[in-house]
């Protein structure tokens, strides 16, 4: 076996053990003590010099200590999410304020498919969840597979509150199956705030950015609501899940769509930037930015 190999496996180890201690603590407790394990290592991790480079290309009037800080937070966030994994549907249920819960009734009450769209923004993960236990509505989510094969399970165990939500993940049959939800009156769940090689150029956060057209051209091809949700997080382990109004699609393009919400996902993480996954290669080369 490759070296790889017994990293990938010691690494599933050691996800397994964190699962099952955190899963023993309270959620607050969790949660508490995942962030502050994250915001202890990671700073110091070869991803942080990634999240700064990005910092710095897209505020670069920002003083280095404030960029320090966001990093910082970013990495306490992560950890507070992969502590907040086993509580879940707990979470969901009980520490998630819906401000929005008006748009959420009407676009469900009338009858059809949804698409909601969202980035890695507090955690992401109680935005499919938080549907289903305060509105009683299943949805199809995307990820992506995670490099490490044999954590991936786990993780969609969790994600899907075992198996109650759906899951595809990110690969070459996956546009074929969100068609086949929405023909099904399904409810799809897409974060489109990673680097997407093959997508559409669009502006996001002032750089030209690849953005996986996926979700807006679904949109357009099926003529159902877009609706950007946001998971904001809150001290002591809670939330509030932000709806907001269904994007305008009607007579645009897939690409005036794109920048629209990328736009509104821009607003979003400058208002909160410590909230947001900075470590994605999300703006490429000099030659994309001209």
């Amino acid at each position: 076996m490759s070296m790889k190999h017994w990293r990938y496996r010691l690494e599933a180890l050691l996800l397994h053990v964190l699962f099952f201690l955190f899963g023993a603590l309270p959620p607050a407790a969790a949660s508490s003590v995942g962030g502050f394990l994250a915001r202890s290592i990671g700073p110091r991790l070869a991803a942080s010099r990634k999240a700064t480079r990005n910092l710095d290309m897209i505020f670069p009037d920002m003083p280095p200590a404030e960029k320090r800080i966001i990093v910082r937070d970013m990495w306490d966030n992560l950890g507070q999410v992969i502590a907040e994994y086993p509580h879940l549907e707990t979470i969901a249920a009980t520490r998630v304020d819906v401000v929005g819960a008006d748009i959420m009734k009407s676009a469900i009450a009338k009858a059809g498919p949804l698409i909601f769209i969202g980035g890695h923004v507090g955690n992401w993960e109680l935005n499919g969840a938080t549907l289903f236990k305060q509105f009683g509505k299943s949805i199809d989510l995307t990820y992506r597979v995670p490099n490490n094969p044999y954590v991936d399970g786990l993780l969609t165990r969790a994600r899907t509150l075992q198996g109650r939500l759906g899951a595809f993940p990110k690969a070459r049959d996956t546009a074929r199956k969100l068609v086949k939800s929405l023909q099904d009156g399904r409810y799809l769940g897409i974060l489109f705030d990673q680097k997407f090689n093959t997508g559409i150029k669009s502006d996001f956060l002032g750089r030209p950015a690849m953005t996986n057209p996926a979700p807006f051209q679904l949109a357009a091809k099926f003529g159902c609501p877009l609706i950007p949700v946001f998971c904001e997080r809150l001290p002591g382990c809670r939330f509030k899940m932000h709806v907001l109004p269904p994007l305008d699609t009607k007579d645009k393009t897939v690409e005036e769509i794109t920048d629209e919400a990328n736009a509104v996902l821009g607003d979003w993480i400058k208002t909160h930037p410590g909230q947001w996954l900075w470590i994605h290669r999300r703006w490429k080369s000099k030659a994309l930015m001209n």
